[in-house]
């Protein structure tokens, strides 16, 4: 069959039915146009805010960029004093100086000089109240800034600017980080080499130029990046200068409370606080009540500030703080400073080691000086008047238990007229006159004939002393004489043994200013300190050998026991024989008992003394002693103005009595050291005749002078100078 007729279907794929109708495509909304900003304004004012857009993009573009540029190089900066600061201990010491403590004969502390460090403390370990304090007076903010505050620093010129001071002037808005790293001088040490003197290298530390405000800001911030801030408010509570020569907190609390640092109440942390600002001026051993009302500044910033409460506050006000007795006795006195002047230097003065200083005084004695010397000035001496006096008191041996150098007791550094005024000695020089005789073998009992008497004296011409009475007694014993400061008897006496013998027997007992060359050596025409006189007499009562006074027993760095150097005075070699010293000592004692002296006479007590007044009484002495102590007393002006109606056995004698009497409260009694003699008539010259042989030998019983003399320097000399 053929299939040839039969149409073929056409090749078609299969009809898929779709599994979801094909949705219409959306047809693209035209996109909206925003209307056109219409431009408000003329054409000046949009040229005018365009100009200043340009310039803002322009500031903002440098700014920002200059502003990293500078923290950057503050960064660096910082960074780089980061990597030199020390470790914290290295840098709470930072004296220039060091200090010496002294120490009375019981070693108890009566005074500091040079720079006192009483030794590191922390803030963790002060107290609480001190802490408080500083940071109440001297930073507000200190535990929220990094070194620098922005907020301070806009204060400060605001209040500045107020009041009528430049921007930078007055108050500078320094935080404590930044005082700090003043008191370190930006770590820059003190080499004496590089600096004309410590005080121009302090004066540098302290400049106040806008450059050295932006040092001291990068230390500052360096600090705090270094330390923490109980490290930093350490460094300062250690270096800070809290006056009276005390260098941080524990050198002052010991210095004006005696206590620790850690021990300190609110108004003693006050007080301390309120000296930062000016230490010299408020240090209350300079003005007590100042200091005191600095404090009650500070407590009111304590309360505002939330350190104190209200009631705590009160207290605080009602009960200020006080001086210690250390304190209040002014760092010594006039004792002190003669311990430190005689001392060497490089230990004392100008000392770079912290020292000890072991001395001779007697507290309660310097106390019993001070008192019997008010007491006469206060119901004696008409007010207003402005004569002076000192008092030394020591023991036989030289050591010195108590020092005035003049009326104002509290004082220091003051002009120290026991040991650095040289004044005429008068009749209190007589003494040595007579000490001379009896080392020749002379009796006091032996006899001079007290009449009008002149010397021919080359180059001066005549002279003829005269007594102060201007009377005269005939003839009298060597002991009347003294007894009542004849004057014509003394130069007769001097004459006759030798002037050169009485310049050398005073020169040993330790006198050491130029005496006089004339006949007017034997009425103390010489000069002399009352410290020198104290010292010679000293060595009358010890039995005839001087003695060098001293107020050093021993001196010691901190830390050390070995000593560096011991006492620098005592007793030294025999001047008189000791018989010779005992019978002086006897003629000495009638001085005090019904001679000029008789004011200084003691109850129940042996004394022995001299009177002396110079010329026109402008020096007025009275020295003398008993068988503890010898004490001296001078009055006068310090301009040479005669006193008027005083004189060496008046209100000089009064003082010693005062304070002799108080010395001597509580002592046994002790005899003097003396040879009583008897005391024998003598004839008085009707007419008395001044002959040739009388004016060598100015006396009677020239027997005498053969009794046995005992091996001595003087009686060596004599022998050869006059044979036997």
């Amino acid at each position: 069959m053929s299939n040839s007729g039969r149409r073929k279907s056409p090749l078609v794929a299969d009809r898929r039915k779709p599994k979801t109708k094909p949705k219409a495509a959306k047809p693209r909304k035209a996109r909206k146009r925003a209307p056109a900003k219409r431009r408000g304004g003329n054409v000046l004012t949009r040229t005018v805010f365009g100009l200043l857009r340009w310039i803002w993009r322009i500031v903002w573009g440098v700014g920002w960029r200059l502003t990293a540029v500078a923290l950057v190089i503050l960064g660096i900066a910082v960074a780089y004093v980061y990597a030199t600061l020390p470790d914290v201990s290295a840098l709470l010491d930072g004296r220039a100086r060091g200090s010496v403590t002294l120490l009375d004969r019981d070693s108890d502390v009566f005074a500091w000089r040079g720079d006192q460090f009483g030794g590191a403390v922390n803030a963790g370990t002060v107290s609480k109240h001190l802490r408080n304090a500083v940071i109440a007076t001297e930073d507000k903010r200190f535990y929220l800034h990094p070194g620098v505050d922005p907020i301070g620093i806009a204060s400060a010129v605001r209040i500045n600017l107020s009041e009528g001071r430049g921007p930078l002037s007055g108050h500078g808005g320094s935080t404590l980080t930044q005082q700090t790293a003043k008191l370190l001088c930006l770590g820059t040490e003190y080499v004496e080499a590089e600096w004309d003197s410590e005080a121009e290298y302090v004066a540098d530390c302290r400049r106040g130029s806008l450059v050295r405000k932006a040092k001291e800001a990068i230390y500052a911030m360096a600090m705090e990046v270094k330390y923490t801030k109980e490290e930093i408010l350490s460094i300062y509570l250690n270096r800070a200068y809290l006056g009276g020569g005390a260098y941080g907190a524990e050198a002052a609390a010991q210095r004006y409370f005696g206590k620790s640092a850690a021990q300190l109440n609110p108004s003693e942390g006050a007080m301390l606080a309120g000296l930062l600002t000016a230490p010299s001026t408020l240090a209350p051993t300079s003005n007590i009540e100042r200091s005191q009302n600095r404090a009650s500044v500070v407590i009111g910033l304590m309360r505002n500030q939330g350190f104190l409460s209200a009631s705590e506050a009160a207290i605080a006000v009602a009960n200020p703080a006080e001086l210690s007795e250390a304190a209040e006795r002014q760092a010594g006195g006039y004792f002190a400073d003669w311990v430190m002047s005689s001392g060497p230097e490089f230990f004392t003065r100008d000392t770079t080691e912290d020292v000890i200083i072991r001395t001779t005084l007697d507290q309660r004695i310097q106390r019993a000086a001070e008192a019997g010397l008010d007491a006469v000035f206060d119901e004696k001496l008409r007010e207003g008047s402005k004569a002076q006096a000192a008092v030394v008191i020591m023991s036989s041996d030289g050591a010195v238990r108590a020092m005035i150098g003049g009326r104002q007791t509290k004082v220091s550094g003051a002009f120290n007229r026991a040991t650095q005024a040289n004044r005429q000695t008068g009749s209190s020089f007589k003494p040595f006159v007579y000490a001379t005789a009896l080392e020749l073998g002379y009796s006091s009992q032996d006899t001079v004939v007290d009449e009008p008497y002149c010397l021919d004296i080359p180059g001066s011409g005549r002279w003829c002393p005269s007594n102060y009475s201007n009377r005269f007694h005939g003839r009298v014993t060597l002991a009347d004489a003294l007894k009542y400061s004849y004057n014509i008897p003394a130069v007769k006496v001097a004459e006759s043994v030798g002037l050169d013998l009485v310049r050398k027997v005073a020169s040993d007992f330790g006198i050491k200013s130029d005496l006089a060359a004339g006949p007017a050596l034997a009425l103390g025409a010489s000069e002399s300190t009352l410290l020198e006189m104290t010292g010679a007499f000293a060595g009358i009562l010890n039995g005839g050998s001087s003695v060098k006074p001293y107020g050093l027993v021993e001196l010691k760095l901190l830390g050390q026991d070995e000593a560096v150097m011991g006492a620098g005075g005592g007793i030294g070699e025999r001047v008189i024989r000791e018989d010779a010293a005992r019978e002086l000592t006897w003629m000495m004692s009638r001085v005090v008992d019904g001679g000029t002296g008789a004011r200084a006479k003691l109850p129940g007590r042996e004394a022995a003394g001299k009177t002396g007044t110079t010329q026109a009484a402008r020096d007025a002495w009275f020295l003398g002693f008993t068988a503890d102590y010898v004490a001296g007393v001078w009055m006068g002006y310090d301009d040479n103005t005669p006193l008027t109606g005083v004189t060496g056995g008046g209100l000089p004698a009064e003082i010693w009595h005062e304070v002799m009497v108080r010395v001597h409260e509580g002592m046994p009694v002790t005899p003097l050291p003396m040879t009583r003699v008897q005391e024998r008539p003598v004839q008085q010259v009707q007419q008395p005749q001044v002959q040739q042989q009388q004016r060598d030998q100015g006396w009677q019983g020239s027997q005498t002078r053969q009794r046995q003399r005992q091996d001595g320097p003087i009686t060596n000399i004599l022998r050869q100078l006059f044979g036997g």
